[in-house]
């Protein structure tokens, strides 16, 4: 699955597609510093680079995907993601994903498009819904971007996050059919 789409002036300049190993190195420049700011990632602020590995990399039906430039920034990895079921069992018809961006391309729709391949990901691999647990309420552009593509604010769990410089924020439980 790739969302390589015709190149004109409204295409974005990157391609989306599965992460391979070698990907790992500029998956790591991107998840470090988001992990260790830990404004917008519920993930421990010392996470190491294994651990980071070990959680990011999913099996099928998940998968780990990149958004890789063109032009200019050809084969650059301007941003990652990961799906995979959100529970078990009887919960594991609902798909979870996360998304990181470099700090240097954010703003430009980099996540929105990871969003988008996810959800063409997941209902491939024929799961019902999405669900994001845990949406750092101040992330203000992500809660925009992810309302775009269809994802409603189920509830906010208030304070669930200590954000360093914010304190106390609310953590967004937000959810879409697919």
């Amino acid at each position: 699955m790739s969302t390589r789409e015709e190149t004109d002036s409204t295409a974005p300049g990157w391609d989306i597609r599965p992460a391979a190993g070698t990907d790992w190195p500029a998956i790591w420049g991107i998840l470090e510093p988001v992990i260790r700011a830990g404004e917008t990632f519920t993930w421990d602020r010392d996470t190491t680079e294994h651990q980071a590995r070990e959680r990011w990399f999913k099996q099928p039906p998940g998968q780990t995907f990149v958004a890789v430039g063109r032009g200019e920034l050809d084969g650059v990895v301007l941003g990652t993601g990961e799906l995979h079921a959100n529970q078990g069992g009887g919960g594991s018809h609902v798909a979870n994903a996360g998304y990181m961006v470099h700090p240097a391309h954010g703003g430009k729709g980099v996540a929105r498009g990871l969003c988008a391949y996810s959800l063409d990901a997941a209902r491939a691999a024929r799961f019902r819904a999405m669900q994001f647990n845990a949406v750092v309420e101040s992330n203000v552009r992500a809660v925009a971007a992810w309302q775009s593509l269809g994802f409603e604010v189920l509830a906010t769990i208030p304070e669930a996050f200590l954000h360093p410089r914010l304190g106390y924020v609310g953590l967004h439980l937000m959810y879409r059919r697919l």
